[in-house]
C-alpha cells in the first residue's frame, strides 16, 4: 500500500479507537490490530501515540474550520450567514467518525500541545466570524471579535448538549431543526447591532 494511503488507514483505525476509549485508554497495539499491520508499521508512520493523536487533532481541527468558512462564504445575507454557521457546527458534531471529540471532549487537554490545537478552533472561527461583524457593524475590533467568540461557543456548547440528548431521548430535536433553532437565537441578538450599509 503506497505510503501515504497507509497513513490515511491508520489515521482511520486509530480515530476510531481514540473516540471509543479516549486517548489514555488507546493503546497503539489496539490501533495496531484494528488497522490490520504490526506494530512496527504503525510506528514507520507516528512516532508515538501522542504524534498520532495531534495529527488527528489537526485533521479534525482543519474540518471544522474549513467548514466554517465555507458556511460564511456561502452568502452575503447575514442571517443565513449565522444558519450555516450553526448547521456546520451541529452536522461536525453530528458526524458518526465522532471525530469531535477529540476536539471538544478531549482527555488530554492539560498537554499543551493538545491544548493549542482545540483553542486554534475558536480562535480561527471566531476570526473569521470577527471580520464580518466588523465589516457590516463597525464595532471595533475588540467588541466584534468579543461577540465573534460568544457565537463560536454557543454553536460548540449547544451542538454537544443537542448530541448528548439526541442519544438519550428518541424525542429528541431532529438536528436541522436544533441548528435553526439555535441560529434564530443568536440572529436575534446579533441583528441588532448596527450595520454599516443596508444589506
Amino acid at each position: 500500500m503506497p505510503r501515504r494511503e497507509r497513513r490515511a488507514q491508520l489515521m482511520e483505525s486509530a480515530l476510531e479507537v481514540f473516540v471509543a476509549h479516549g486517548y489514555h485508554a488507546a493503546a497503539m497495539d489496539d490501533i495496531a490490530d484494528r488497522a490490520g499491520v504490526s506494530k512496527p508499521v504503525l510506528y514507520q508512520h507516528f512516532p508515538g501515540k501522542l504524534d498520532l493523536y495531534l495529527a488527528l487533532l489537526d485533521a479534525s481541527c482543519d474540518n471544522i474550520i474549513d467548514n466554517c468558512r465555507q458556511a460564511l462564504a456561502s452568502t452575503t445575507d447575514n442571517k443565513l450567514r449565522v444558519q450555516a454557521a450553526m448547521q456546520a457546527f451541529f452536522d461536525y458534531v453530528a458526524a458518526e467518525t465522532g471525530a469531535f471529540r477529540l476536539v471538544f471532549e478531549s482527555d488530554l487537554t492539560s498537554e499543551p500541545a493538545v491544548r493549542e490545537h482545540v483553542d486554534r478552533v475558536t480562535t480561527e472561527c471566531a476570526a473569521m466570524i470577527t471580520e464580518v461583524i466588523h465589516d457590516d457593524t463597525g464595532l471595533p475590533d475588540e467588541a466584534s471579535r468579543l461577540l465573534a467568540v460568544s457565537l463560536v461557543g454557543m454553536a460548540q456548547v449547544s451542538a454537544r448538549f443537542w448530541l448528548g440528548e439526541a442519544g438519550e431521548s428518541s424525542g429528541a430535536i431532529p438536528l436541522k431543526d436544533a441548528a435553526n433553532l439555535v441560529a434564530g437565537l443568536a440572529w436575534r441578538g446579533i441583528r441588532g447591532y448596527p450595520k454599516t450599509d443596508d444589506n
